[in-house]
């Protein structure tokens, strides 16, 4: 009976210690599947944080893009605004100087025998006029130069009334040369063609007014 007793309680020892394991090792493996379960959320949050921070760096780096090419564009806006600004008052000066400088003026047009339309040919009245003009100049005995400025009346396009314009100053200044001995050095030419109308250019009359060439003289 004492071997029975004994070997009883041996065996109900060696239950309890393995039931003792059993619940030990379940423990063990809740713990691990409830860890494994928050690495894994842990994981996920850190990569859509990883993402979103992608994200933002790459919406930061499209608004630096743009940052810079706005900034490109105002400083090229800026370069232009500028070189405008600079011809305009470097033309400003110019005339503000021959303004200074002018001595007067001869316009030919209508009222010294009409250009024909579309045509730099010297009518005879222009000519004769030229030629008041230099004789007066001899008498003055002034050292003078000359700015000869071609215009034109709106019919045509605006490129084929500025070429039409300079060829009507280029006329003028080789009749200068040719006839008078006028040197080239002294003189300039320059074509408006429509831009700068005397008169209206609704009418035959305003258009024929249009067509003219002003000799100014500078002293």
């Amino acid at each position: 009976m004492r071997m029975t007793g004994k070997w009883m309680v041996l065996l109900g020892a060696a239950a309890l210690a393995a039931s003792t394991a059993c619940a030990s090792r379940g423990d063990v493996r809740t713990a691990a599947a409830a860890a494994a379960a928050r690495i894994e959320t842990l994981a996920a949050a850190v990569e859509e944080a990883q993402e979103r921070t992608t994200e933002n760096e790459e919406r930061i780096d499209d608004v630096d893009r743009q940052v810079q090419q706005v900034t490109q564009m105002g400083r090229q806006l800026m370069e232009t605004a500028t070189g405008a600004a600079q011809a305009v008052n470097a033309r400003l000066d110019r005339i503000e100087q021959a303004a200074n400088r002018l001595i007067y003026e001869v316009t030919l047009n209508e009222a010294h025998g009409d250009f024909v339309i579309n045509s730099a040919d010297l009518p005879e009245e222009v000519r004769a006029r030229i030629d008041e003009l230099v004789a007066r100049i001899k008498v003055e005995h002034r050292n003078v130069y000359l700015e000869i400025e071609g215009h034109t009346d709106s019919m045509g396009s605006e490129p084929h009334n500025l070429r039409l314009g300079l060829e009507r100053a280029e006329a003028v200044k080789m009749y200068l040369y040719d006839m008078h001995k006028v040197p080239l050095h002294k003189m300039n030419v320059l074509s408006f063609g429509e831009t700068w109308p005397a008169a209206p250019n609704d009418t035959a009359e305003g258009r024929a007014q249009n067509r003219r060439v002003v000799i100014r003289v500078l002293g």
